[in-house]
């Protein structure tokens, strides 16, 4: 493990299924807290400050597209069809209270730790260190990309698949999603890389030119994975020029990277394409090291996937004590 300056996290659950396919999401924080992340991570040396969860928001059905929905409403070019997005309004008032919630822990001079809840978090921790920090890069370690748009897919409207789409203010995007920040895109394409998807590709109209790792180049070379995504979420400003030094940057992580044959528990599994435990601690190691890195989510666990707790808790063992480690200078 590095030594150097110390880290006080913040960790802040956000019990929510709103945005998912399904319930069950919503139990995520509780069944991580279960599993023992605080007491690990102060074990293992950390500075803690557990801020508790938000108010639980279970998926709900029989509601449609929110009034914030669609370009009308400020989204980007090209409306939506179908009616737009399962649960927008509700949805949008989950991650507004999020991005309140992460400002004041931000605001404390903490490092935001995100437990979920859907892959749709990323949005007010992006929200919340933008206004925060400034411009940030995102490291999103998942085992898909969320860049489906709502036009696209109107048979399967939910937002948990689009939560990318919406940092980038792609066409269709809910405008109370992709506005939930200081600026509009929260994020710029060249200061997002995807790690570790096993998925296929799911820029199929060509819109989003960040860099990507897939699975297969992460578990042959973790390390170098993990320098290639530093290298890209840091190097890349706004203005297109590079401030290395400067940038901060946050990770997104799902545990639907993993391979679900080997660690179940992920709300949407992964079989036999996923990481293996082992490789995602390597590839987290040189991340979270790294004296730019700012926060991140802990996301999609399902406890109805994991009835007996085992899962959480040998993710709980493999994460802590890197999340613990001390920071490079």
């Amino acid at each position: 493990m590095t030594a150097g300056r110390d880290r006080h996290w913040g960790v802040l659950g956000v019990p929510s299924s709103r945005a998912a396919h399904w319930p069950g999401l919503e139990k995520g924080p509780a069944a991580l807290r279960a599993a023992g992340l605080v007491e690990a991570l102060a074990a293992g040396g950390a500075s803690v400050t557990d801020h508790g969860d938000r108010p639980v928001a279970r998926w709900r059905a029989g509601t449609g597209a929110g009034a914030g929905a669609g370009a009308g409403a400020g989204g980007g070019a090209g409306g939506r069809t179908g009616g737009g997005p399962h649960d927008a309004d509700g949805v949008a008032a989950v991650l507004r209270d999020a991005r309140d919630a992460l400002a004041a822990v931000l605001a404390a001079g903490e490092t935001p730790l995100v437990l979920g809840g859907e892959c749709t978090l990323a949005l007010p921790l992006v929200a919340a260190a933008a206004a925060a920090l400034g411009d940030v890069g995102l490291v999103y370690v998942d085992g898909g990309q969320d860049l489906q748009l709502p036009a696209d897919h109107p048979e399967e409207p939910i937002l948990d698949s689009m939560g990318v789409a919406h940092l980038l203010d792609l066409p269709g995007s809910v405008g109370a999603l992709a506005g939930l920040g200081p600026r509009r895109p929260l994020l710029d394409a060249r200061a997002l890389c995807f790690l570790g998807f096993g998925d296929d590709d799911e820029d199929v109209h060509g819109l989003v030119p960040s860099p990507r790792v897939p699975a297969a180049e992460v578990a042959a070379d973790p390390e170098g994975a993990a320098a290639r995504a530093l290298a890209a979420v840091a190097g890349a400003t706004a203005g297109g020029g590079a401030d290395t030094a400067a940038r901060p940057f946050l990770v997104h992580l799902d545990v639907d990277v993993l391979d679900a044959l080997l660690l179940p528990g992920a709300d949407i599994p992964q079989y036999g394409r996923g990481l293996t435990l082992d490789v995602l601690v390597a590839v987290l190691e040189p991340l979270v090291a790294d004296a730019r890195f700012a926060g991140m989510t802990l996301v999609e666990h399902n406890p109805d996937h994991d009835p007996d707790g085992a899962s959480a808790r040998r993710l709980v063992a493999a994460l802590a004590p890197v999340l613990a480690a001390r920071r490079e200078p």
